[in-house]
């Protein structure tokens, strides 16, 4: 088996890709060790000293370190990928299922048309660049003209993350959406 590794925009992160469907469809967002009883490959990974958050992909995995250098544990966290997918285990825990993008989502009834079109864009052209970036955004709502997103993976805590949202989707969303006045991450 062989892992790709990738940079990515933030520094803190890797993004790995196993040459194989990690989730196929959907993602998983596990900010602590606490979380990590949703995935047996989570668990392998944060047991890996310096792990402080993992980010399951369709076809990728995003770690994204503590204090630790990059040198220093690189080599556990393939050995954990590795080990997890040649050993046949699930990559989530029986009965779990992936983040659903549309869970706790909020805006009024008669913005529904709108964002379907905040969403449809965001889909076709957003999150497929960010998830080569290994991360993911997802839409959580819309009020006032003002979109709200929830950022995920690498873009979780990434320097440059303010830029993309305020220089790229807000002004893509401007753009194709006049209703839309800003963007905000939540």
């Amino acid at each position: 088996m062989f892992i790709q590794t990738e940079t990515t925009p933030n520094p803190a992160t890797l993004k790995f890709l196993p040459g194989r469907s990690v989730l196929g469809d959907g993602t998983l967002d596990l900010r602590s060790a606490e979380d990590a009883d949703l995935s047996p490959l989570a668990q392998r990974l944060f047991d890996v000293r310096g792990v402080s958050a993992v980010f399951l992909g369709s076809d990728f995995v995003t770690v994204t370190k503590a204090e630790a250098e990059w040198p220093q544990i690189k080599p556990a966290i393939l050995g954990a990928i590795m080990e997890h997918f040649m050993s046949g285990a699930p990559v989530l825990s029986e009965g779990v299922k992936p983040d659903a993008p549309d869970a706790d989502e909020f805006f009024e009834e008669k913005d529904a048309e709108v964002v379907a079109t905040i969403k449809e864009l965001l889909d076709t052209r957003v999150r497929p660049a960010v998830a080569n970036d290994g991360g993911d955004i997802t839409f959580r709502g819309f009020k006032e003209g003002t979109v709200f997103l929830n950022m995920k993976g690498s873009c979780s805590g990434c320097p440059s993350s303010t830029a993309t949202l305020k220089n790229g989707i807000e002004n893509l969303l401007r753009h194709f959406v006049p209703e839309v006045l800003e963007v905000q991450a939540v």
